[in-house]
């Protein structure tokens, strides 16, 4: 009894044991193979996770890194580059902003900058090119590195993603219509002009001063050889009282440290010279104040530092850039329009 007991148990035991492996069978048949799908992906796949990898800083959820590079750090002008391109930057939000610039203008600290950008991480560099040569072999380095180029003010001569400054040519050429029309209304219809500018390799103030000279083709007055500053208003003005005991009738600043000295030399000299100049700033507004410039030609560095923000970003993110090549405009300032 206790044998058949013993032997039905058994059995029992045994048709669970195989009912049980068939059960796992079944559900090893019927899984997906995850070893086998997670080692070899599709192409789809492959393609989804190269575009992850390659996809731009802020499609990710990281920061937009962009640095600004400007020709200098002391101008009024640079100043509001910087303040248009902050306040974009706050608008736009996921952009890490920075402004990188020389303490004066000099080449080699802006290469220097450029560097220091490139190593510092950059997504894109907005830039104010000192020497359009000079910096092109840097900026070319950034760019192979996958750095974003973004014109703003005075381009180099190496392509870059846009640019948004003034037509310096026409707008210098403003500056020499309204310099002849105040030597006109002051009786003077000939004598010596002279032109305090930057460096005869800074594309910008250089179209300035060709735009200036066209306006006085085919006139009576002669318009002296070019000396240059720097961009410095204490080196201007030393070359401004020279053109002035040289007996000039008018002298034309390219940039706003020229501008300051011109019009400082001009009131030195307790006026009598016609002065006109490029840039904003309260030292220039002071001096149309008070009559020792006739006139300037302002920019809209605020606009550029705006727009050049805006280009960086869609241009990191691989997104169109709306207009790349932009005359950010200039409005000419007198004791008129300023009052």
């Amino acid at each position: 009894m206790k044998r058949k007991v013993l032997s039905v148990l058994l059995c029992a035991g045994m048709i669970a044991t195989m009912l049980a492996g068939c059960g796992q069978k079944n559900e090893e048949a019927a899984a997906p193979a995850a070893d086998d799908s997670t080692a070899k992906e599709s192409p789809a796949a492959d393609a989804a996770a190269s575009d992850d990898a390659a996809a731009p800083a802020a499609d990710s959820g990281e920061k937009v890194k962009v640095i600004l590079i400007t020709m200098d750090s002391s101008d009024q002008h640079w100043v509001s580059v910087d303040k248009g391109a902050k306040e974009e930057a706050e608008v736009l939000g996921n952009v890490d902003y920075k402004w990188m610039a020389p303490d004066k203008k000099d080449d080699a600290q802006q290469i220097e900058r450029v560097n220091n950008a490139v190593a510092d991480g950059a997504d894109a560099i907005m830039i104010a090119a000192n020497g359009p040569d000079a910096i092109t072999a840097v900026l070319e380095d950034a760019k192979s590195q996958g750095v974003k180029i973004i014109y703003v003010d005075s381009p180099a001569n190496t392509e870059a993603e846009a640019t948004f400054s003034t037509d310096n040519k026409a707008a210098g050429k403003t500056a020499g219509e309204e310099m002849l029309k105040a030597l006109e209304a002051a009786g003077k219809k000939d004598g010596k002009i002279g032109i305090v500018n930057i460096s005869a390799s800074t594309d910008s103030t250089a179209n300035r001063e060709a735009g200036f000279r066209e306006a006085f083709e085919g006139s009576a007055y002669e318009i002296l050889e070019t000396q240059y500053g720097e961009g410095d208003a204490a080196k201007s003005q030393d070359i401004a009282d020279n053109y002035i005991t040289d007996g000039c009738v008018g002298i034309f600043g390219c940039n706003e440290g020229a501008t300051v000295g011109v019009g400082n030399a001009i009131k030195g000299a307790g006026g009598g010279v016609i002065g006109v100049g490029f840039d904003k700033s309260d030292a220039i507004l002071g001096l149309i104040k008070d009559g020792s410039l006739v006139a300037c030609m302002a920019q809209n560095p605020d606009v550029m530092g705006k727009m050049g923000m805006d280009a960086a970003v869609a241009a990191v993110k691989g997104e169109p850039i709306a207009e790349t090549q932009v005359d950010t405009g200039v409005s000419v300032l007198t004791k008129d329009t300023i009052q």
